[in-house]
């Protein structure tokens, strides 16, 4: 088989050639590619049998287990649109997702079901519910069809709709700063493209084994899936309890690499590591937020041939930046250059080029750029336009995203993260950037996690709060941090107000949740 163009192709072609090598792993179970191949096959017949049409989204809703994967290849095959959506998200956030792109068939659980029942009513394009593990009896007058995994397969099978690479194959809910979840639509290239680059600069090859850790409906978590069959590599399927059992999954399995986002690795960097593990791991990668030097420091210490890549990215674009861990002790802060297939520049607001270590916005071009964000029309020109730079006289301009984060590029081309431009907290006319308060907080060696935001203030403009979480059964004073503060930062940097919390909430991604503390503390100073 040639070069992928499809999402599901990048599974066809390992089954093509490898048919027999491993291809998914959860618990005692282990599909080989042609076994998995076959069942994607199978969905994606049945599917067509229930009249799918081409583009209808097909929703799933599931923990990490061998039926999610079947359906989000399967819904791609038959020549639907999949939408990925994370099993932790409470009733009301899985009903707007699944009205706001109008899902015409939800993958779940008959126990998930029952959850979401009162509100599928709300969702009138639903046609068809799958249930993986159907309770005898289910009944819900939520859709006009409801099937069993197994009845599922023994619908009638038509044939799949033929897609070429500019066709939709995913549309990806993220969080914004403000306002309800975004859904970012990617086409087949860019999923194709994104899994070939992220392979080509990890080197993955047929031997390694991935770990997936993070939720399948996170664009960083569904890339160790793409990125792993792209290099016709395994993976291993694992739902996030305790970070011990990341551990003990990777001596297990022979893990060779693990991707994470950084309160992850901060748990992982404290524990003990078993010489199998230490062995099989070739490589880790750690995105979504600023990795703190004393975690990677810790990991690279106990393993010590492990190479240890930063990474950056936003779901707008998949993947945009990495760093060689060869430049780690040479560059700690930096995230890196642009991921093969990609070109990042950094500009000032009115497009022109900044100047070395000028702040700017990072505006990212080439093929890994999404299609928009799905019914939002002004979202989507805000976040897409026209990319800086271009000929006067190119009709159709190449659209660019936007990033919305404040960067700097050093004269070697080397990226650094200041801020996320809505982020940035002004005060007393200073613009500061919260990832400089953590940094300072995290080096007092008192705090596993830290955050910083910008609230309103009567005479300051913004107030820095500053809340924090000891960890590892430490306590903590809030005293101490003032005072650590007052000694390592200007006076316009240090926290108007400090909260030690017994833990920071996360999103559904693990990341700490800035946009739930900045409305709890939004009214603090001015109420």
């Amino acid at each position: 088989m040639n070069r992928p163009r499809l999402l599901h192709d990048l599974v066809a072609r390992a089954a093509a050639t490898t048919a027999d090598a491993p291809a998914l792993i959860h618990k005692d179970d282990c599909l080989s590619f042609a076994q998995l191949q076959a069942r994607i096959d199978a969905f994606a017949a049945a599917l067509c049998g229930l009249g799918l049409l081409p583009d209808e989204r097909v929703a799933v809703v599931l923990p990490k287990q061998t039926e999610a994967v079947v359906a989000i290849f399967g819904a791609s095959a038959a020549g639907g649109v999949v939408v990925p959506v994370n099993p932790l998200l409470k009733p009301l956030q899985v009903a707007y997702i699944l009205k706001n792109c109008n899902v015409r068939v939800l993958v779940t659980s008959a126990e998930r079901a029952r959850q979401l029942e009162s509100v599928l009513t709300e969702c009138h394009d639903l046609n068809t519910l799958v249930l993986v593990a159907p309770e005898d009896g289910f009944e819900t007058a939520a859709t006009s069809r409801v099937l069993g995994w197994d009845a599922l397969m023994r619908v009638p099978p038509k044939p799949r709709h033929d897609r070429i690479d500019t066709d939709m194959a995913a549309i990806l809910y993220t969080s914004g700063s403000t306002g309800l979840p975004k859904g970012v639509v990617l086409s087949h290239r860019n999923m194709v493209v994104a899994a070939e680059s992220t392979a080509e600069f990890l080197a993955l090859t047929q031997s390694d084994r991935l770990l997936a850790v993070l939720p399948l409906s996170f664009d960083y978590g569904l890339s160790q899936l793409t990125s792993a069959y792209a290099a016709g590599g395994s993976v291993v399927l694992m739902e996030y309890l305790l970070p011990r059992q990341v551990i003990k999954n990777i001596a297990r399995h022979g893990v060779t690499g693990v991707s994470a986002v950084p309160p992850i690795w901060n748990q992982l960097a404290v524990l003990d590591w078993p010489q199998a593990a230490v062995d099989s791991l070739r490589y880790i990668t750690t995105s979504g937020g600023v990795a703190r030097q004393a975690t990677l420091r810790s990991l690279r210490d106990k393993l010590p041939r492990t190479r240890v890549f930063k990474m950056y990215g936003l779901t707008e674009a998949f993947r945009s930046a990495y760093l060689c861990p060869e430049e780690i002790d040479q560059r700690p802060d930096s995230v890196g250059k642009a991921v093969p297939s990609a070109r990042l520049c950094v500009v000032r607001e009115d497009g022109s080029p900044c100047a070395p270590g000028e702040p700017g916005e990072l505006v990212h071009r080439g093929s890994l750029v999404a299609m928009g964000y799905w019914n939002d029309p002004e979202r989507t020109r805000e976040r897409f336009r026209p990319a800086p730079g271009q000929s006067a006289g190119l009709v159709l301009p190449e659209i660019a995203v936007w990033s919305g984060d404040q960067m700097q590029m050093d004269e070697d081309g080397y990226l650094y993260f200041v801020s996320r431009k809505d982020e940035m907290i002004k005060t007393s006319g200073y613009r500061v950037s919260p990832t400089e308060v953590e940094e300072v907080v995290f080096a007092s060696g008192l705090v596993a996690e830290a955050v910083a935001l910008g609230v309103p203030h009567p005479e300051l403009g913004q107030a820095i709060v500053l809340l924090a979480h000891a960890g590892h059964g430490k306590a903590l004073a809030a005293d101490d941090l003032v005072n650590y503060c007052r000694e390592q930062l200007p006076t316009y940097m240090i926290p108007s107000h400090v909260d030690v919390r017994e833990e920071l909430p996360k999103n559904p991604n693990g990341k700490v949740d800035r946009a739930a503390l900045l409305a709890e503390f939004r009214d603090y100073f001015t109420r």
